[in-house]
């Protein structure tokens, strides 16, 4: 726990966050603490969903809140980004209160009493994930800064961290505990849990393929299609307003780094492929020798035995650009 005056004196030093968030961090600093486990989560999940692609999340300068406005460009993948690290805040707070690590909140208050489902009546207990209070909290916190601004990145912000809120909501299961004669179900206790934060951003990688291209109407109250084919964004569609880079090449003001020193399969005829990844420049081949587990054996009772296997790889990884086709992207 850090005192009143500690955490005055840190959230003060937090560079890029506006008034509101101060205030929220210096009367919440043990909820501090959840947001930084939660940037850590979807950063993890984002570089896991992007990891054969030419922009591998990796581009993210937001800044040490983890909330600033993360690449220039309103492409779909600033879209991801907004969304999945919403969604990372609300499944931190969340798990945070079930597990009583916060003084402000704790399970769910309201699943109290007697329910039902399809397989009938069933008693609540255990600890509910209080999904409504993280949501409300990452609410306030995420989206001070883009209240700040009337203009249409801030509405295009709001709206995907929206999504990623409400992507966490949308995989909550029932859990149940049968009591009875021999574990028969006569009688059940059930809680409402969270699920892995994989499902997540599986969803959100999905919502990402069918991002819809937006224009900020003309009252700058919402969008309208960019493209009149396409249909109008629901609630839960992702939302961007301009082309991606094609991430080749480092371009910072692109939000791109590049795809140099990238290693890629030499075989494989997708995203992650030589060819694709490292834009039609060639890859250098590097021969490795790495050390593996093997032959692993169980031995009574409790221990695995393994030998040592050297295995010798070849790594391919993207060449550099030329110096003049990099000197003029930056």
């Amino acid at each position: 726990y850090i005192g009143a005056l500690g955490a005055r004196v840190i959230c003060d030093n937090i560079p890029g966050l506006v008034n509101k968030q101060r205030q929220l961090c210096q009367r919440y600093p043990d909820i501090m603490q959840s947001v930084g486990e939660g940037a850590k989560e979807w950063i993890r999940e984002c570089q896991h969903q992007f990891r054969h692609h030419r922009w591998n999340c990796s581009t993210l300068d937001r800044d040490h809140t983890v909330f600033g406005r993360v690449m220039l460009r309103s492409s779909r993948e600033a879209a991801f980004v907004y969304a999945i690290s919403s969604a990372g805040v609300v499944y931190a707070i969340t798990r945070a209160c079930s597990q009583g690590d916060l003084k402000v909140c704790s399970c769910d208050p309201l699943k109290r009493g007697r329910s039902k489902d399809e397989r009938g009546e069933f008693d609540w207990g255990g600890c509910s994930d209080n999904i409504n209070y993280g949501i409300r909290f990452a609410k306030a916190f995420v989206d001070a800064k883009e209240k700040k601004v009337k203009d249409a990145r801030a509405l295009m912000n709001l709206h995907n961290n929206r999504c990623g809120r409400m992507a966490v909501k949308r995989f909550l299961k029932l859990e149940c505990k049968c009591h009875g004669v021999s574990g028969s179900c006569t009688l059940r206790t059930c809680w409402l849990a969270m699920s892995d934060f994989r499902k997540t951003g599986d969803y959100l990688r999905k919502k990402y393929n069918g991002a819809i291209q937006v224009t900020m109407n003309q009252d700058g109250t919402g969008f309208t299609v960019a493209n009149k084919n396409f249909r109008k964004p629901t609630k839960t569609d992702l939302v961007y307003f301009e082309n991606s880079p094609d991430y080749c090449v480092m371009d910072k003001s692109a939000g791109s780094l590049g795809t140099a020193g990238r290693v890629c399969n030499k075989v494989s005829r997708g995203t992650d492929g030589c060819e694709v990844m490292c834009c039609g420049r060639g890859y250098d081949t590097t021969r490795v020798t790495r050390i593996t587990k093997c032959e692993c054996k169980f031995h009574w009772c409790c221990a695995v035995r393994c030998k040592e296997c050297e295995d010798t790889v070849d790594v391919h990884t993207c060449k550099a650009p030329k110096r003049a086709e990099w000197l003029d992207q930056t």
